[in-house]
């Protein structure tokens, strides 16, 4: 009998974290940065096959004022069954409850990913505004 992938809320291990991102075509983090940030997450959300972090997602902020959704990240394996969506949904649902009234949420969507993203609300900001990064 095979046992279906279990979504969870929980924070990844840093490595595992690490590996997942790359394998999903995002960013390396450097082993100090996600052992800094990962306790840090506001909410963050596992999806484990058997064990195996096969996708995530996490919400950073401060909480009240702004947060931010980061590291939705499925395996390529297992991309295009739906995952993102779960993903985002519970980290949606977590926001809803938890939040105060009038939190600002962010995100950057990467290449089509906004069409995802606007199914919970997000909407594109430019021309009126434009989003920024730096790394350090």
């Amino acid at each position: 009998m095979t046992v279906a992938a279990q979504l969870s809320l929980e924070v990844p291990g840093s490595g595992e974290y690490r590996a997942l991102r790359v394998a999903a075509g995002l960013s390396a983090m450097s082993e100090e940065g996600a052992a800094l940030g990962l306790p840090a997450s506001w909410c963050s959300v596992c999806v484990r096959d058997q064990g195996e972090l096969i996708g995530m997602g996490r919400v950073v902020g401060d909480g009240g004022l702004f947060l931010w959704v980061v590291d939705i990240a499925v395996t390529p394996a297992r991309q295009g069954q739906g995952w993102g969506r779960r993903i985002m949904q519970v980290l949606m649902d977590e926001i809803r409850a938890r939040a105060p009234a009038r939190t600002m949420v962010g995100l950057i969507a990467d290449g089509s990913a906004h069409q995802l993203y606007e199914k919970f609300g997000f909407r594109l900001v430019a021309p009126g505004a434009q989003g920024m990064l730096m790394r350090v």
